[in-house]
């Protein structure tokens, strides 16, 4: 049997959707919208950390 490298669940479509949705709701500065993206124990960090 031959062995390959998992493959990612979606096409490369399919991500460049994915990352335009997320792009948007973060541009939206909708704080509401923003947050449905998170759990509600998710710890927020900054990048300096």
């Amino acid at each position: 049997m031959e062995s390959r490298p998992p493959l990612p669940p979606f096409t490369l479509q399919t991500a460049i959707q994915k990352v335009r949705l997320a792009e948007d709701g973060w541009n939206s500065r909708d704080p509401a919208r923003v947050a449905q993206a998170y759990s509600e124990d998710t710890r927020w960090r900054n990048r300096a950390e």
